[in-house]
């Protein structure tokens, strides 16, 4: 994490910092009271917060993760400016920049806003859900090098993992996805893929709600799958079998097989070690039947004729707004001079929230410094927020 610690400044210092540094584009400071303040950076054509942390003995300065920029030398960059410029007094720091090249990012490692609008290079497609190891993923990939295989995986080590082997065995036709599943099929055009694996989930006996099988992913499931293409759901949990045949029964219509120990070419080691344990293993095959209309999801995440207003103070809520599909918590509120405000807000999915900042001022309204993705539940969000800031 990019910082440095240095003897506290005065309030005069951080003045001029705002006022005179051309890196730094505003200052807001938090209305909780607890002294702390954030800075606006515009560097290296990229916007990020840093946030300035005071303590009676040192103050620190860091990167703000929600506003994290690609590059991480453009933090360390900043910070070495501002400690040059003003004269801080360095305790610690850890900004050395690298003279290394930095190792590129994997080109098979896509990220949720890259399916606004992307190009597919397959005619057939294939999805796994959760691939852990990467083991059945790897292997489907080698015996259909003609089918593109998006692994997606919430677990970061485990998709380095896979990236990594994706590169020593030569692999083309991987893609890996590491975000919620649930949310990404939403970014899929209809009728798109032949087969979507999701093989040993979290059983979540404790907390349902959190089960990858629910009524929406099912749908969204069946929206993209072609006419005859298959969900195939494996598990070693009988209350997760049960629970996914009521699921899939609660259809109008279903074709649902169920299989129970059937083997496989490749196993998981946790497949190993359960079978190894004599437990059953439930395999539960949902087909779609039909075509589905194309998906046409408008969403604009633009604030209209909002503009700051004092008013606006006197309407947040401070606990969280919890509706059926998705919730909105304005989390700290900044001041920004006499006539602006910065609003952290998280909202969206229960499960996989986005955190953004709210700018505002008398002259425009957005989001800091990029857009929410595109899925129906943040546009739901979106929608809720503006309630509150329209005034």
């Amino acid at each position: 994490m990019p910082h440095i610690k240095f003897k506290p400044i005065s309030s005069q210092t951080l003045e001029d910092i705002t006022q005179r540094c051309n890196a730094v584009t505003f200052r807001a400071d938090a209305l909780s009271g607890d002294g702390e303040c954030v800075l606006g950076a515009r560097y290296g054509g990229e916007e990020f917060l840093l946030q300035l942390k005071r303590a009676p003995k040192s103050d620190m300065l860091k990167y703000d993760k929600v506003t994290r920029p690609l590059k991480v030398n453009l933090i360390k960059e900043v910070l070495a400016k501002l400690s040059d410029e003003f004269g801080l007094e360095i305790e610690h720091s850890n900004i050395s920049i690298s003279e290394h090249r930095q190792q590129p990012s994997s080109k098979y490692l896509k990220k949720i806003k890259d399916f606004e609008s992307i190009n597919i290079p397959f005619k057939r497609v294939a999805i796994e859900v959760g691939f852990g190891s990467g083991r059945h993923l790897l292997h489907q990939a080698l015996q259909h090098p003609d089918r593109l295989h998006i692994g997606i995986e919430i677990h970061t080590p485990s998709a380095q993992q896979v990236l990594r082997q994706i590169d020593i065995q030569g692999l083309e036709n991987i893609w890996v996805v590491n975000y919620d599943a649930r949310l990404f099929l939403e970014m899929l055009p209809s009728n798109i893929c032949e087969q979507i694996f999701v093989h040993f989930p979290v059983p979540w006996d404790k907390k349902p709600h959190r089960r990858v099988i629910s009524q929406g992913f099912t749908d969204e499931a069946l929206r993209i799958l072609v006419p005859q293409g298959r969900l195939e759901l494996r598990t070693d949990s009988e209350a997760y079998f049960w629970y996914s045949l009521e699921s899939f029964f609660a259809l109008s219509k279903a074709q649902v097989v169920i299989e129970k120990n059937k083997n496989l070419a490749v196993v998981s080691k946790y497949e190993a070690r359960w079978r190894k344990q004599e437990k059953d293993i439930y395999e539960v095959h949902l087909t779609a039947e039909k075509f589905s209309s194309p998906k046409v999801l408008t969403v604009d995440f633009s604030f209209g004729k909002v503009r700051y207003h004092s008013k606006i103070l006197d309407n947040l809520p401070p606990k969280s707004i919890i509706m059926d599909d998705y919730f909105v918590h304005f989390e700290k509120l900044y001041k920004i001079g006499d006539d602006g405000l910065l609003i952290k807000v998280a909202f969206g999915s229960f499960d996989r929230p986005e955190h953004k900042y709210i700018i505002l001022d008398e002259t425009e309204c957005r989001y800091y410094s990029s857009n929410p993705v595109k899925t129906g539940v943040n546009y739901l969000a979106h929608q809720k927020i503006m309630e509150y800031l329209y005034v």
